[in-house]
């Protein structure tokens, strides 16, 4: 049952993609804003005390979400369409292709002034002085990372804890988003979003690894995960950029731009730079990623029952 009931979620967002009017991650995050503009005011950014509020920003934000969808899940009526409508909302596939998509487009004319525009949509760092392919190279790592993200890590925690699972992961991940930063202004508030979302994508991260590598080359993609995911400064983004760069046989990595200041990353993967060709290569790999989890889920629905 659950898996039939992915793969109608899976089908609603390949569909129809993100709700237009209102998503419910985007009142959320404006929510979290509200909460943290309140609680961690410049004047109260050092300290134990600010990260007691971070750890209880978290449980206020993530708790009661969590627990109603327990209830409305365990309903013999509803349960089964809620569940539906909450993996569909948390789901990011689409969303994820169209903004990719987006800047194959204009790199694909020689836009570079809307292809910088179109990255940053996807990516944090800065873009306003990247080349063509910096902006491809932005572009396919966030397509790894967010396939973990945004895809992977929903199906996983809808497959261990149904409704609940996938709605409590993509609030954590909003959280750690937002304020999982290293930054003065977050390093301590931002501390239990960041340690929670650690937490939650240890496994997804590295069976979205694995998926790279066994739908890519595997041979490149697993030396590059087992070599180079340690150098990376995320534990769990590691594992899934490596294989992922690997099994593309693509270089990504190297120096990036956040908040002006440039952050020394390692190199993962072996190969060229990416173009803008490569994009929808990354994609094509997430995608095929996605149908490969749901045939394995309904394999062993079939030999459970």
């Amino acid at each position: 049952m659950s898996a039939i009931l992915a793969v109608t979620a899976v089908l609603l967002d390949n569909l129809f993609g993100e709700p237009r009017r209102f998503h419910p991650l985007v009142g959320f995050g404006r929510l979290a804003n509200a909460l943290e503009t309140r609680w961690n005011s410049p004047q109260t950014q050092q300290g134990a005390r600010v990260r007691i509020k971070g750890v209880l920003a978290v449980l206020l934000l993530t708790a009661p979400p969590t627990a109603l969808a327990a209830c409305l899940a365990s309903t013999s009526t509803f349960g089964p369409a809620f569940a539906i409508l909450a993996l569909y909302a948390a789901l990011g596939l689409r969303s994820l292709g169209e903004h990719a998509q987006a800047v194959q487009d204009a790199l694909a004319v020689d836009d570079l002034v809307e292809a910088r525009r179109r990255v940053g949509h996807m990516v944090s760092r800065d873009t306003d002085d990247m080349n063509a392919g910096d902006v491809a190279r932005a572009a396919v790592e966030s397509v790894l990372e967010n396939g973990n993200d945004a895809v992977f890590g929903t199906l996983f925690w809808f497959m261990v804890a149904g409704a609940p699972g996938a709605v409590l992961y993509r609030l954590a991940n909003t959280l750690d988003a937002m304020w999982g930063y290293k930054s003065e202004r977050f390093f301590h508030f931002g501390w239990a979003a960041a340690r929670l979302d650690d937490v939650l994508n240890y496994v997804p991260a590295r069976l979205t690894a694995l998926t790279y590598v066994v739908l890519g080359n595997a041979r490149t993609a697993w030396s590059c995960w087992c070599s180079q995911a340690g150098g990376w400064e995320s534990p769990n983004a590691g594992p899934v950029m490596a294989a992922g760069a690997g099994a593309l046989r693509l270089s990504l990595g190297g120096p990036a731009c956040y908040r002006s200041e440039w952050h020394a990353r390692p190199v993962l993967g072996l190969g060229p730079q990416p173009g803008g060709e490569d994009i929808p290569r990354a994609m094509a790999l997430v995608r095929r990623g996605v149908w490969l989890w749901l045939a394995f889920w309904f394999a062993g629905g079939v030999l459970d029952a």
